[in-house]
């Protein structure tokens, strides 16, 4: 039987794009049920606790001043480098309070190219800098062409799972331009395993899948999964490259957010982005539309079952997660294996 698992810590999650946050300006996120103000200031992007210890105001609803954070209720300031608070504007001279030991919690914020990282400790405590660094990502460049995000109602684990259930795409997403129902056949995909994850190694794309063809040439693509909820696939076509940068991120317990992201060199691929942008939207909706078709299951508390090799992935995303959550170094369960299955 499988089971959400709890929510992963003590790593790195995607936030957002450098330029959701504007400079001067205050982002709110909820991140693995971690309300953060995101904020750039002119030292650079930084992520705090969100909720005012005073009242319990948002401080994404103030701003940025003079180096710190202001709350909108009270003006309380807290620090964007380290979260401590440094003025009560209510406290009169005589009244003598260490405000410094106040505080909201700062979370370390690493940039890579247009990406922005946030590291969630598991002990809030912990001040130390993180010992491991984000996901390797291994091309990002330039703007990005396409850019969609939808939010299910659901655990991490099943939005995470259904990424990378190659047996659905006929069913629930069969429109002409996928693939449907009566092009199924039988697959063969190697795989090996990567830095805290797994990849799908190079091969030319189904034959049965439209979409790839629009790309012209003959494309080469390696899709790679990482922990947290990390999904990239880098699509080759001569010397040029589209790469789809897939984040599932837990908001909470209950609600999960996807947010698909393409980058690309290839002119065609730039020029058509405008026309292909309604596709890709869909193609998402479709899942968040099972997503609830799934959780009105769910809600029964059923059994579940992950059979053969369509399910390997799932079986080793949770082994990761599992890794993971031990105490001791990371090692990758994962094995080299060739995968057999029909869609």
């Amino acid at each position: 039987m499988i089971e959400a698992s709890e929510l992963l810590y003590d790593c790195w999650y995607f936030a957002g794009l450098t330029r959701d946050v504007p400079r001067g300006g205050l982002v709110h996120r909820e991140i693995a049920a971690h309300p953060m103000v995101l904020g750039k200031s002119d030292e650079g992007i930084f992520a705090l606790g969100d909720v005012c210890p005073h009242r319990a105001a948002l401080l994404s609803e103030g701003r940025i001043r003079g180096g710190a954070v202001e709350c909108p209720y009270h003006g309380w300031q807290f620090s964007t480098a380290d979260g401590s608070c440094t003025r009560i504007p209510s406290l009169c001279e005589h009244q003598k309070m260490d405000s410094a030991k106040i505080g909201v919690r700062r979370y370390p914020v690493k940039t890579d190219g247009p990406l922005i990282w946030v590291y969630i400790a598991k002990v809030a405590k912990d001040k130390s800098e993180p010992k491991i660094e984000p996901p390797d990502i291994d091309f990002l460049r330039g703007k990005a062409s396409m850019d969609d995000r939808v939010r299910l109602n659901c655990h991490v684990d099943h939005a995470v799972i259904g990424l990378m259930d190659p047996a659905h795409g006929p069913f629930v997403h069969k429109q002409w331009w996928w693939r449907s129902a009566t092009s199924i056949h039988e697959k063969s995909k190697d795989f090996e395993p990567r830095r805290h994850g797994f990849a799908m190694i190079s091969h030319p794309p189904s034959k049965n899948s439209f979409a790839y063809k629009i790309l012209g040439g003959t494309p080469q693509t390696e899709i790679r999964f990482q922990l947290p909820g990390i999904r990239t696939e880098h699509i080759k076509i001569g010397g040029k490259s589209v790469m789809s940068f897939t984040a599932v991120t837990p908001i909470n317990e209950t609600e999960t957010e996807i947010r698909q992201i393409f980058f690309s060199d290839k002119l065609r691929f730039k020029l058509l982005a405008p026309l292909l942008s309604p596709f890709a939207r869909a193609f998402l909706r479709q899942d968040s539309d099972m997503v609830d078709i799934q959780q009105k299951g769910l809600s029964y508390n059923p059994r579940l079952m992950l059979i053969d090799d369509a399910d390997q992935q799932a079986k080793w995303y949770y082994q990761l997660k599992r890794e993971w959550a031990k105490d001791g170094p990371f090692e990758n369960p994962v094995k080299a294996k060739t995968l057999h299955w029909r869609s």
